[in-house]
Order: C-alpha cells, then structure tokens, then sequence
C-alpha cells in the first residue's frame, strides 16, 4: 500500500536544501506482485535513473544513495547487494533484513490487538488488479490479515518459510551481506510495534561482522514511523545525522 508522495515534505526540503535530487518511485504491490518483480522494479528505477538521470536532473550517477522508511527500508537493503553497480549509500528507517522470522511468519500478538480481518474482507481490499500506486491507502486490510494470521512472507514470496526456507535466502538482506556491501544507516525506535527493533540490531551485527561501514541511531521509546514528527527536535536533529552520514558517503 502506499505510493512515493508519501515523503515527509519537511524531509524533502531539508534533501533539497542541502543539494541532494529526490527521486521517489513507486513499485507493484503485493500481493497481486511477489518479491521478485517488487525488485525488478527497483532495479529497473535505478537503471533509469543512471542512464537518465544525468541528463534529465544534472546527477552524478556514481553517487546514489538508497533511502527508505520500513518497507521502503527493507527494499534499502535489498538495494544493497541486488543494485549494479551498488548504491553508495544505505539508508534504513526501520526496515527490516529478515522475512521468515516469527516475527513475520507467525501470528503477530500486537495486530491480533486489532478487530479481526477475515480472509474474504482481506481479498476484497486489494481486489485483483496489478498496481503500483495506492492513492487511497485502502489495502490495510489484507496487511493486517496477514500479520494476524503470519501470512506475509507467504503473501509476498509465494513460498512456505517452514518447508521451504532457503526460497527466503535471496530476499533477506541479512543474509547476504558482503565485504563489498556498502555504507549503511540504520535507524529504529525501541518501542516498534510493527518491525522489531532486533531486526535493525541484527542487521547492524551482520554489517560489523563483515567488516562495513555502518552505525545503528536507536531512538528510546519511539515507535513504528517515528521520523514523521519532524517537528519534535529530538527527531529532526536525528534526520540531520542523517544528512551527515549522506554528505560523508556521498561525498565526489
């Protein structure tokens, strides 16, 4: 669900402001879309924008980073070992390096909280046309049905994550890691309700384990989607660190 006017506008000026181009895209949504085209897409947005992208916004295009909150996260890290060549940069709020944990293959108690979706009400919100933009935010049903009822990685891979764990292997950033993956940021509330704080915890144990650079910014207390409140200025002087890492890592 969602679509790429979902950037903070308050983001976008300080990007703007401080030199950067933003290029949001949209990608096909599951679960009409499984994993592997949602990174075809990914792929081929940055393949338009180096080929492009010079021409059409004046960029350098051997000096990308990859930005993204939750999902937009987990497709950050993805971009990090799937992309060629690599960004130069990951950005990671609150995203996500594993899909076949408990936390995401099994009943979540947190959206059990929730009234119950059932599976028709679920099919019936995403109906069964291919999309890549949701203008409406009216899929949330089937998510929580899912989450409810440990279906994601199902829904998003179409494989089973017990009986068929290593179909998991190429869509878990967690997984593959390299001595080649680059700089990377990761930013998570301890107190996330919908992505655990560990995923980010054990994302940033895989990055110092092979060696790259990287840093883990926890925010005490904060909550799924937290960077939204960029008028809080324990917030916004964190998204200037985030500025800061960009500047070193983008730097010609």
């Amino acid at each position: 669900m969602g679509n790429r006017e979902g950037l903070d506008q308050v983001q976008a000026d300080k990007y703007l402001s401080a030199g950067y181009t933003i290029i949001a895209i949209d990608y096909r949504l599951a679960p009409q879309a499984k994993l592997p085209q949602i990174i075809e897409d990914l792929e081929d947005a940055h393949r338009w924008v180096r080929t492009d992208g010079p021409k059409l916004f004046r960029i350098d295009p051997n000096r990308v980073a990859v930005v993204g909150p939750s999902a937009g996260g987990y497709l950050a890290l993805i971009a990090g070992f799937v992309l060629a060549p690599p960004p130069k940069a990951v950005v990671s709020f609150y995203g996500y390096g594993d899909i076949t944990g408990a936390w995401y293959s099994r009943p979540d108690p947190f959206h059990h909280r929730q009234p119950s979706v059932s599976k028709e009400e679920a099919y019936r919100a995403v109906g069964t046309r291919v999309m890549a933009e949701d203008p409406g935010m009216n899929r949330w049903p089937f998510y929580l049905f899912t989450r409810q009822q440990g279906r994601w990685p199902m829904e998003l891979v179409g494989h089973d994550p017990d009986r068929e764990p290593r179909e998991f292997d190429r869509f878990c950033p967690l997984r593959n890691v390299t001595k080649d993956y680059p700089p990377t940021l990761l930013l998570h509330g301890d107190n996330d309700t919908d992505v655990p704080f560990e995923q980010s915890v054990l994302m940033a144990n895989e990055l110092e384990r092979h060696g790259i650079q990287h840093e883990l910014i926890a925010m005490p207390g904060r909550g799924h989607g937290f960077d939204r409140a960029m008028g809080d200025p324990v917030i916004a002087a964190t998204f200037d660190r985030v500025l800061t890492f960009l500047a070193g890592s983008l730097k010609p």
